[in-house]
């Protein structure tokens, strides 16, 4: 019984799979033609399977942004990125569609050990740098294993150099992929959708307005109390803005 349902199951897979495919290549049919809202509803009706791909948003970005719509544009540029973050084409076109916003924010730049420290870490991703924490302490126990067996004085110190070596760049690699990971955690962008969004002081409608954001700005989440989101810009600032105003990325 659970091999007939396993069978069921990949067949109902493999039957998505070819039909997202073909939802594709008619998603792309229109956009070649400049249908392009045309193209949009067809992209997302391949993301309400459960289909997500670099190229699904990065066709999906571009569609919005031939018929100017900034937020959209900008936010499924971002979701590609996060997909395929070396990407050229994703990261040129993503420029393209920032230019086309209002806000101007200013980014503070990190500087000293944290700019050093930050820009190693994200060499790697949090899984590659436990696979390689993983594979230094495999190394430091056969290398320490060499050293207690070997009879050589001179095999005995260089197995017991590259043991202690390699329990160092486990510590190293351990400590990257715990800061790796603290990093993404605090990482949590999203998109402002409004054409105009009011940021408050506090979490209600009442409160003083600071300053006003518009469509396409990205900013970081903090916090969410109710209807409200707690929002931190690129230069600093921080305030409340509405749910319906936000997108998360």
């Amino acid at each position: 019984m659970k091999r007939f349902l396993y069978i069921i199951t990949v067949l109902l897979s493999l039957s998505t799979l070819a039909q997202n495919e073909q939802l594709f290549e008619e998603g792309n049919t229109f956009y070649n033609e400049g249908q392009y809202a045309e193209a949009i509803d067809i992209y997302k009706r391949i993301l309400d399977t459960g289909k997500h791909s670099a190229e699904l948003y990065f066709n999906l970005a571009n569609a919005h942004y031939k018929l100017n719509n900034i937020a959209p544009s900008i936010y499924y540029y971002e979701k590609a990125l996060q997909l395929s973050p070396n990407d050229e084409d994703i990261k040129n076109n993503l420029d393209f569609a920032k230019n086309m916003t209002i806000d101007d924010i200013d980014v503070i730049p990190e500087t000293g050990l944290t700019k050093l420290l930050n820009t190693f870490t994200h060499y790697l991703s949090f899984d590659n740098w436990a696979k390689l924490a993983i594979l230094f302490v495999f190394c430091s126990v056969i290398l320490f294993l060499i050293y207690y067996f070997a009879y050589s004085s001179f095999k005995k110190r260089l197995a017991f150099i590259s043991s202690i070596s390699s329990l160092m760049l486990f510590c190293i690699s351990l400590a990257l992929a715990f800061h790796k990971y603290n990093l993404e955690q605090k990482d949590r962008p999203a998109i402002i959708f409004a054409s105009e969004c009011k940021v408050k002081t506090e979490p209600n409608s009442r409160s003083e307005e600071l300053f006003r954001l518009h469509e396409g700005t990205k900013v970081q989440l903090l916090d969410t109390i109710n209807e409200w989101k707690k929002i931190k810009l690129s230069d600093g600032k921080t305030g409340w803005v509405a749910n319906n105003d936000i997108k998360a990325l």
